[in-house]
């Protein structure tokens, strides 16, 4: 048993120090360093064995612990009140999932929505596995900004359909869509699908905005009035067993685009190959936003990535497209690609 814990805390160890080093420091320094000491801090590892192995995330831990009152301020002193709290922390993280829904991912996605539809001439018919709140199913909906060092190119709704909030995204040896694509049918599957117009889920989900990432909250907001005035088909159940039920009901002239970004590492790698295969099987667009070592017939496409320090890998239909920030904040082209990410 000693063994086993001894393990546990390891792998622990490196998970947190990663999620320090490669996605927080750039973007939230006060999650990077409380990150870093939980991986030095015995007494909280021992905590956090006490749950899951699933359940042990640095996104899970912080937001719960953001729920239940603790600051956000220098470790040494949110971790006193963590302690303090631990019992209701605890009971959160095992009620809760890890179920960012960044709004600012669909700034990167469109770049293979807008080929999607330039190559079928078809409004989109989306279905996202692990949708969380859905608010990604409204790419005709944001307006989005895409800036480079040589321009600036904003792409605005053509519909009723509006966001009160602009997204953003830099753009490094890319060029941006066209135009925002049009969506005819919007579908989600979730383990747990939030629904916004209950304020304890619209807590949860600013509760896993980071610090130094305020502006995520906004987009929340404004995704909930969205998801209010057209509300998506949210199916609750597991991806693979729920897809083929979601994929009978899209609707005729329509092309159905399966799609899904920072989900597919929270699955078994025997899920995800389950996953592939069923949906090769189904002959629909597949768009794909995870990171590099996540899915390997993508990963195998680029021997010349940096699997452990690269954001996340757009790819459409298995073939890479484009590096991603996880959170939206930037496209960039690949060093080796199956094809030019153009």
């Amino acid at each position: 048993m000693q063994e086993i814990e001894t393990e546990g805390i390891g792998q622990m160890q490196r998970f947190y120090r990663h999620f320090a080093d490669v996605e927080a420091a750039p973007v939230s320094p006060l999650y990077a360093e409380w990150a870093k000491a939980v991986a030095d801090d015995p007494a909280i590892l021992e905590l956090l064995l006490e749950l899951e192995a699933q359940k042990r995330q640095p996104n899970l831990l912080f937001a719960a612990a953001r729920v239940h009152g603790v600051p956000l301020v220098p470790w040494s002193q949110a971790r006193q009140v963590l302690q303090a709290r631990w019992g209701a922390v605890r009971a959160t993280m095992r009620q809760r999932r890890t179920q960012t829904n960044e709004a600012g991912r669909i700034a990167v996605l469109n770049l293979a929505f807008a080929r999607i539809a330039a190559e079928t001439g078809e409004p989109l018919a989306l279905i996202e596995v692990g949708c969380s709140a859905g608010l990604c199913l409204y790419p005709d909906a944001w307006p989005t900004r895409y800036t480079s060092d040589a321009d600036t190119t904003l792409l605005s709704p053509s519909g009723s359909l509006t966001s009160t909030v602009e997204l953003s995204c830099e753009l490094h040896g890319l060029q941006p869509p066209d135009r925002l694509p049009e969506v005819a049918w919007r579908a989600g599957i979730d383990l747990n699908p939030l629904d916004l117009t209950i304020g304890l889920n619209r807590q949860w989900l600013e509760a896993l905005v980071w610090p130094g990432m305020e502006y995520r909250v906004e987009r929340i907001r404004a995704g909930a009035q969205l998801v209010a005035a057209c509300p998506p088909v949210l199916s609750t159940g597991d991806l693979n067993e729920k897809l083929p039920e979601v994929l009978a009901q899209v609707p005729d002239c329509a092309t159905p685009v399966v799609f899904h970004s920072a989900v597919l590492a929270y699955l078994s790698p025997q899920e995800r190959e389950t996953f592939v295969h069923q949906l090769r099987g189904t002959g629909v667009r597949w768009v794909s936003n995870e990171g590099p070592g996540v899915l390997p017939e993508i990963a195998e496409q680029l021997p010349e990535e940096d699997a452990v320090g690269s954001g996340f890998i757009l790819a459409l239909d298995g073939r890479p497209l484009a590096r991603s920030g996880p959170h939206g904040q930037y496209l960039e082209s690949l060093r080796k690609a199956s094809e030019p990410a153009q």
